[in-house]
């Protein structure tokens, strides 16, 4: 459907190929990718690209953000899963690699701190659907990470602005997992990428192990953050006992392995 490689700059192609009905850069997020919704022949598309060489804004300059997008494309070239959108390729260019997946349409759950407790905001609207709408998107969350975890992939840079929510539909969607990783791995950069509500300690500590129990941990705070207040307080969880045993345990003692905090969590869930 779409070519190996293209020999225009990545904003010029999305026009050639469609009507570019969305575009999201500076002005939306400040990674230095810039991404397009273009709708061509009746289908719509998210087209993600490095955005400009010339950017230096950002944290992480060009080559990093190409790098991190050529990570993603292997990411889903090796795992399909229902939360995530279908994945058509990627296509070299001129101005760098674009990432082709299918449109999902949903609100985006991350909130800029100052809104986060606007009842108005996409991230609240969610927090305020019934226990049991929010564990089925925990549950397939999970299951997501299961199949990442048996494929090798350590999350990275996992919080709520990784959701999308699509309230008509009751469907959960998994975006911009550019900085998962194949681990083991060594935390190589100190203070790694993320949203201290998620992260887990290791993230925070320079040469400290990155595996499977740390993606254990990161979803154990998801559940926290979404079913509570972002804290281990019982009297905010709004989950039952059990589920809420298992959340303490992953973001305090912690479970060995991905695995035994999924099997866990599904065996409470009963």
């Amino acid at each position: 459907m779409f070519p190996a490689a293209i020999d225009s700059r990545p904003a010029l192609y999305v026009e050639q190929i469609g009507n570019v009905f969305a575009c999201f850069g500076a002005h939306s997020q400040d990674s230095g990718n810039v991404s397009y919704g273009v709708d061509a022949d009746g289908r719509r598309f998210f087209v993600k690209t490095a955005g400009d060489p010339a950017d230096t804004a950002p944290y992480l300059d060009f080559d990093g953000r190409e790098h991190l997008l050529r990570n993603a494309a292997r990411l889903a070239e090796g795992v399909r899963h229902p939360l995530l959108p279908t994945f058509y390729g990627l296509v070299e260019s001129p101005g760098g690699p674009l990432l082709v997946y299918d449109w999902r349409d949903g609100d985006h759950l991350g909130t800029p701190r100052h809104r986060r407790d606007d009842p108005d905001t996409a991230f609240q609207r969610f927090r305020a659907l019934t226990v049991e709408e929010i564990l089925v998107a925990l549950d397939a969350l999970f299951d997501l990470h299961g199949q990442l975890d048996a494929a090798g992939w350590v999350q990275g840079d996992f919080y709520d602005g990784s959701l999308l929510y699509d309230f008509a539909r009751h469907r959960l969607t998994v975006i911009d997992l550019d900085s998962y990783r194949p681990g083991p791995y060594r935390n190589d950069m100190g203070r790694m990428f993320g949203s201290s509500r998620f992260m887990a300690p290791e993230e925070f500590s320079l040469g400290a192990p990155i595996d499977d129990r740390t993606t254990a941990y990161v979803m154990a705070r998801t559940a926290l953050v979404l079913l509570a207040d972002g804290t281990v307080n019982r009297a905010a969880f709004r989950g039952p006992d059990a589920l809420y045993a298992v959340a303490q345990e992953a973001v305090t003692t912690r479970f060995p392995s991905y695995t035994a905090f999924h099997r866990t969590w599904l065996a409470a869930r009963g």
